[in-house]
Order: structure tokens, then sequence, then C-alpha cells
């Protein structure tokens, strides 16, 4: 029985899927759905662990400089995996869709496919299933796993810059834990009390130095602060004498002084939950932080939720056709990418241009919404029976001849050149 029976009635074309045609086109889904799903997970797990060494070379001076083990050094670096894993996911899910299409018409699984009378929505649905749980995913780490690693980071963070004082700091020996910031100790106690501190902060048009009998290193929420007995504050104007010279019995320095980032209570947007990030609180304002940020950042979570729709749509329009194994498909895989790719940063840009001007947040929605219409027209084009190419090689055929163009342009220009520096008669 073949795949769809057909029924003439009047001057309209009646078709219906007979039972069997359902049950091989389920089949075909979930196959073609463990395979996706299948090359997704390695293809992600192949991009996360590329990152995951860029960012472990990144801080391999935790290690190697500021005395922390490995366990730190591991635990920081997968912290800060999920703040890029959003971006990550749709792009492996192209890559998963196209190898898997391709593969499908390598095989001439695809063509079979075609030829029976199945629709191209028979591939596209298992693939579109598989790019709805990726969005999904992407909501869950922007909304949840994100905001909570970044914030578990910055507690790692603290403790390092804590550790510096409490542990790298050698008796006898000067350290420098910042660029213009001197630490040095006479020695340590067995309860971690330092003896004899001496910190020089030359980094502020005021210059600063403190020198203590004592000092302890007391944790507060998820701040640190150096508490200091017996000394004194020399402080005044860089290379400026004399210098203003204070004494004190008891006095505490906040040691996020010392580090580039924000105080560990001032919560970067895209360190702030859902609910945070609609309200502006005085903390943010006093970080540098104001609407526009966390508005930007509001409807970067939600946009990016549509491009694994708008990727799966792109590989299915290039590369989803049934084609012969003689035809070549390297152009329709490049473009594919590059399509991709443009969407994606022309996404980001726009997450730019909305923290500068707030009224543009329509534009984050409407470029991937854009994109998938045009996609969608794209393969309702291609999968129409009619003689001559399909819209793929239309756009495939226009931008070779636009290659060739500038080719032979550039070779007009390079002969007239080289005619212009010949000798005259």
């Amino acid at each position: 029985m073949s795949c769809y029976t057909h029924y003439t009635h009047s001057k309209y074309l009646v078709s219906y899927a007979s039972p069997e045609s359902i049950i091989v086109a389920s089949t075909f889904g979930r196959y073609v759905f463990r395979q996706a799903f299948s090359t997704l997970v390695l293809v992600l797990f192949s991009l996360i662990s590329f990152v995951w060494i860029g960012l472990a070379l990144q801080q391999l001076k935790i290690v190697t400089a500021n005395g922390q083990d490995v366990v730190t050094l591991v635990a920081m670096t997968t912290l800060a995996v999920p703040k890029l894993l959003a971006v990550i996911a749709p792009l492996a899910l192209l890559i998963a869709a196209v190898h898997v299409l391709n593969r499908l018409n390598s095989d001439s699984e695809l063509i079979v496919v075609t030829a029976s009378g199945a629709p191209i929505w028979t591939v596209a649905r298992p693939l579109l299933t598989l790019g709805l749980l990726v969005a999904l995913l992407a909501l869950l780490i922007n909304h949840a796993i994100m905001p909570w690693s970044l914030r578990e980071l910055r507690y790692k963070i603290t403790q390092v810059r804590t550790d510096l004082i409490t542990q790298v700091l050698q008796p006898g020996k000067f350290l420098s834990p910042e660029v213009n910031v001197v630490a040095h100790i006479r020695s340590r106690g067995l309860d971690g009390t330092l003896y004899g501190l001496l910190m020089h902060d030359a980094r502020k048009p005021i210059e600063i130095s403190y020198l203590a009998e004592k000092a302890r290193v007391v944790k507060v929420d998820q701040s640190a602060y150096l508490a200091m007995e017996q000394g004194h504050i020399v402080r005044g104007p860089l290379g400026i004498t004399p210098q203003e010279i204070l004494r004190f019995d008891n006095y505490a320095i906040d040691l996020d002084r010392f580090e580039r980032k924000q105080a560990a209570h001032v919560w970067k947007p895209q360190e702030r939950y859902f609910h945070e990030l609609l309200v502006v609180d005085e903390t943010a304002r006093e970080g540098g932080y104001q609407e526009r940020h966390f508005n930007a950042e509001f409807h970067e979570r939600f946009s990016n939720a549509l491009y694994p729709f708008l990727f799966v749509l792109v590989a299915i329009a290039f590369v989803g056709q049934a084609q012969s194994t003689r035809q070549n498909r390297n152009q329709n895989l490049a473009m594919t990418f590059v399509i991709a790719i443009a969407f994606r940063l022309g996404g980001l840009a726009l997450n730019n241009a909305v923290v500068i001007n707030p009224l543009l947040f329509p534009l984050m929605y409407v470029l991937p919404i854009s994109g998938i219409i045009m996609m969608l027209a794209m393969i309702a084009t291609n999968a129409r029976q009619r003689p001559g190419l399909s819209m793929s090689d239309r756009i495939e055929i226009t931008i070779g001849d636009i290659i060739i163009y500038l080719k032979s342009l550039f070779k007009r220009r390079r002969n007239s050149e080289a005619t212009s520096l010949q000798p005259g008669e």
C-alpha cells in the first residue's frame, strides 16, 4: 500500500495518510530524534570542554601564583561555564541538525522519504522538538542556573581573596595581590593571626599605607574585612610630602577595594534572578547599573530562546532538501552557518544597543522571528512541486555569480595595474 491514498472529489484533490504511513512517519521521526539528540549531546559536550579548557587556562594563575589548589581552579572554571552555555547550546543544535540532515541525504534516506510522498515536516518535526528542548534548557539556564552559578563564583572569588591574605602571604616576603598594591607580614600565628602587617595601596590619587602589630581576616556574609590592631595609617597625595599619619587601636578595611570587580553585595544583571530584574534597587544604582542594563538582560534571556527554532529552520531550509550525491552541498552547508551566525551576532549587537537605547528592545524579538518567517517561507517554496531551481539553489547561484564577478573585477584591476607599471616605448 502506498504511503498516501488519494481521492478525487469534484475539482479538489483530497489526500490523507494511511495508518501504515503514520506508523512509518512516527518510526522515522523517532529515529531522526535519536540521531539528532545523540549528536547534540556529543557536540555540546565537546564545545563545553573547549570552553572549560579556555577558562581554566585563564584561571591557571590562581594555582600557580595565588597558592590555591586544583579543586578551587576546577570549581571556579565550572561555575563560569553556565554563563556561556545558553549561547553554546543553540550553536550545538545547529551543528547537530546539519550533521543529521547531511548524513540522511548521504545515505539516501532523505531521498527515499521524499520519494515516498512524505512532506519535509516529517524530518523537521523531530528536529523542532529537539529545538524546543534546547529552548527550555536556555530559559532554565538564564533564569536559574546562571544567576546561581555566578553568585557562587563571586563567593569563591571572595574566598580566594581571603586566602590571599591568610594563607598566601609568607612571612618575610613581599606580595603584590593587585597592581600598585604591596603586602608584607613579619609572622603568622597558628590561629591565622598576622603579625607585623604592612600594606601599601598606591592605585588611587591618595596613597595609603597600613601598618599594624596584629591583623585578622573576618568574613561578613560574602565580604571579607581585614581587622587590624595597634597600628598607623599614612596617607596623602601621591608624590607629595609631608604625609598625614593617623594612629589607631582598632581599624578594619574592606578587602573588596583590592579587587577590580564590583563589591560582593552589588549583584550584576547577569547575577540576578528574574524577579530581581524587574526592580532596580539603590544598591544596583550605587554599583553603576541603571534600569537600561536590567532591561537589556531581561529581554536577552527571553529572546535567546527563539534562536534554537531559527537555527533548526535554517538547517532545514538549506540542507533539508533531498539531493543527489552528485550534487555539491558544500556551499549550502557554508550558507547555513553564515546565515545562522549572522543572526546570532545581530542579536548580540542588539543587546548592546538596547543598553544604550531601551526603546530598541522589540528588535531583539523581531530579528529571530523575522528569520523564522523567512526560513518557513523558504522551506514552503522549496517543497512546492514545480520545474526549475529551489530557493536555496537560487540563493547559491546568486552568491556564486557575485563571487565570480568580484574575482573577475579583481583580476582586471590587477592586470591594469601590471600594465601601468610597464615602461613606455
